[in-house]
């Protein structure tokens, strides 16, 4: 009975010792996206932009000064926009933000009714690139010039 009784508490503290190395040696969790901030001119233009565009959802800001506006990006984050930028600046099509739609054939033709010019990577106008993976891809402007992409990976 004695022996029983030592065997099972070395077991359970093989156990705990166990799980506690674990815990030690587990990686801490990642970083997660919480929110995407882009500087804009004018506040209402670019407010309308993302929100008829993209389709975003406004949510509530925080700060309720009327410099700013949160749009929801789903489970992933949201977009902060934020007015007082300097006008005219110039932005390079390496940085910019991209969103997935389901057909990037109907997202253009949605630019085109709104006569937004688009292009594809190497800057040829109203074309769509098609990427070695298959996915299709177009860049454009928002009304403050930053760069972004429309691609339709799954």
């Amino acid at each position: 009975m004695h022996t029983k009784y030592l065997f099972t508490i070395l077991f359970i503290s093989l156990i705990s010792i166990k799980k506690s190395l674990a815990q030690e040696t587990s990686s801490p969790k990642p970083a997660v996206l919480n929110h995407i901030a882009v500087y804009v001119t004018d506040l209402k233009k670019s407010t309308d932009f993302y929100e008829n565009i993209f389709k975003l959802k406004i949510v509530p800001e925080p700060f309720k000064d009327g410099k700013h506006t949160w749009f929801s990006l789903g489970t992933v984050g949201n977009l902060h926009l934020i007015q007082g930028a300097k006008p005219n600046q110039i932005y390079d099509k390496n940085e910019h933000l991209c969103f997935s739609v389901p057909s990037v054939d109907e997202f253009v033709t949605s630019l085109k009714r709104r006569d937004i010019k688009f292009e594809n990577w190497v800057g040829a106008a109203q074309e769509i690139t098609l990427r070695v993976d298959g996915v299709k891809q177009v860049y454009f402007k928002d009304p403050d010039g930053h760069w972004l992409e429309v691609n339709d990976a799954k």
